[in-house]
Formats: C-alpha cells, structure tokens, sequence
C-alpha cells in the first residue's frame, strides 16, 4: 500500500509593509531571505536605484516575478517594497486569488523619527518631507484587507506580534 500523500501547503505572498528607514531589507538579510525587491528592479530596468520614473514597469515586472515565482512552485515569494496603502497592495491580493496562495505581510512599525534619523544616515537618502508625507498615508495591514497572517517587527528588528 502507497503511503498516503501528503497535503501540500497553499504557496505564500509575503509583503513587507513600512516607511523607508524602518528596516525592511536590513531585516530580510538578517533573515538570510532573498526578497523580490523594487529597488534592485529599478537598478536591473533603469540602472538606477533611485529612478523613480519608472515606476508602472517596475511593478509591473514585480508582478510578473511572483507569478514565475508562483508558477515555478516556490513556496514563498518575499516582496521588499513600502506597500504602505491598500490600493497598492490590491493587485498582489489579486495574484494571490487567482493562484490560490495566501497572503502575509511583515509590518514595520516603526516610529517616523527613527526612519528619519535612519534615513539621514544612509548614502541612499528620500527626502524628508516625501517620508513624512508616506507616514501620514500608511494603512497597516489588517485580517480585514484579507492576509492570512501578520507578523509586526520593532524598530530594533524584533517581533512585537505573530497573528494568524
């Protein structure tokens, strides 16, 4: 008799969600994870990680990652950009129905001063006021919009909560 097969688990989107200088790709390299990442996507299409011009094809092929990604089988598809609104966070929910997957998110709340100060420290720098203006349109996520599971992260790179 064949040993019974096992059930295999639901592939997962995971979203980071948060402010430029809240530690989304410092976190995911601590993670040893390689995410799907907007800004080398705009170095890779427009050499540039902070060319902004571009932006409906570098979500475009974003998109189209994580379906190859989905596609192909992996279990996990990590995604490392802001996906601070709901609007921009749709089109992934709308990828996940379609391929049966579930949808995560790791939200970084971390306080608008720490991004600040974090941001004025690095080579790469956003400028203040457009933070600022981030900050004030962030909608964390919520089981409402339809994740299956939302882990937060501190400003020190610690899990505050884990809900499923």
């Amino acid at each position: 008799m064949a040993p019974p097969a096992l059930a295999q688990q639901p592939q997962r989107i995971v979203l980071a969600i948060g402010l430029p200088g809240s530690g989304k790709s410092t976190w995911f390299r601590s993670q040893g994870i390689s995410p799907l990442a907007t800004d080398h996507l705009r170095l890779l299409l427009a050499d540039d990680e902070d060319e902004q011009g571009f932006q409906n094809q570098v979500f475009r092929t974003l998109r189209s990652l994580i379906e190859t990604r989905l596609e192909i089988q992996r279990p996990i598809t990590h995604v490392d950009a802001t996906n601070l609104v709901i609007e921009s966070r749709a089109p992934f929910f709308e990828i996940a129905k379609r391929t049966n997957s579930l949808m995560e998110a790791v939200y970084f709340d971390v306080p608008l001063d720490i991004c600040l100060e974090r941001n004025r420290a690095r080579q790469r720098q956003v400028p203040e006021h457009i933070i600022q203006e981030m900050s004030a349109a962030l909608q964390p996520p919520s089981f409402e919009e339809g994740f299956h599971r939302i882990v937060t992260i501190n400003a020190n790179g610690q899990t505050l909560s884990d809900r499923t």
